[in-house]
């Protein structure tokens, strides 16, 4: 298992609706600074006209994550299907992961005194057998899509096969597992839809990528998570 998910943001109308099932569903703290899952406005030129796109994001789940890596006391790890996981019984605020993740998905949950993050609802969904999150479940225009990129019949893999897709900050060297899906059947909308710098892949030319970082770091997954 391998645990991913696509974003088809031009689909974001923005509802928010993401945001609050989220919050519901794992008992994130309130207020707009303690989001696991949020919505980013962008402003950008298409065709010389001023343009705003939505970008849905949270943690990107990296295959080579380096919040991981810095933790001294193991509270960041990798869980079951390569889901970056915390630990807040072992969180001692050093807050040292959220100075490590580029995509700052990281924030201090005062109720617990302990960084928190997105974990692909593992504690209220995956443990039960569920195969979805609470914001794909949620979202009316169906912007995300959750499954196992080591099922070759998985609803994500068969998305991932089918169209383009970027991922953010590529340079940090993180393997992001959050794949932004490009607009169908215009091309030219779509490169001026993205930064001139940014890599457009198809699963062909990203698989190698995950595979490589995969077998590097896989020894470290841990079978359940705690």
């Amino acid at each position: 298992m391998n645990y991913a998910m696509s974003l088809d943001y031009q689909s974001c109308i923005d509802c928010k609706a993401c945001e609050v099932a989220c919050k519901e569903e794992n008992g994130v703290q309130l207020g707009a600074d303690k989001q696991r899952i949020w919505i980013t406005q962008v402003e950008t030129s298409i065709f010389g006209q001023p343009s705003v796109s939505l970008h849905p994001s949270q943690c990107n789940h990296c295959l080579d994550a380096p919040c991981v890596g810095v933790c001294p006391t193991g509270s960041s790890y990798f869980g079951l299907g390569g889901i970056v996981m915390t630990d807040k019984d072992l969180c001692i605020l050093c807050k040292g992961c959220m100075e490590a993740c580029p995509y700052n998905a990281r924030f201090v949950d005062d109720t617990h005194v302990a960084v928190d993050k997105c974990n692909f609802c593992y504690d209220t969904r995956l443990v039960n057998g569920e195969m979805t999150t609470a914001c794909q479940a949620t979202c009316p225009t169906k912007v995300r899509v959750f499954g196992d990129i080591d099922d070759e019949e998985s609803d994500l893999i068969q998305m991932l096969k089918k169209r383009k897709f970027y991922v953010l900050k590529e340079d940090e060297g993180t393997v992001p597992k959050l794949f932004y899906l490009l607009p169908e059947h215009d091309d030219y909308f779509t490169i001026n839809s993205v930064a001139k710098d940014t890599k457009i892949y198809t699963w062909e030319t990203y698989r190698p990528i995950i595979e490589k970082a995969k077998a590097k770091r896989k020894a470290q997954w841990k079978a359940t998570a705690k």
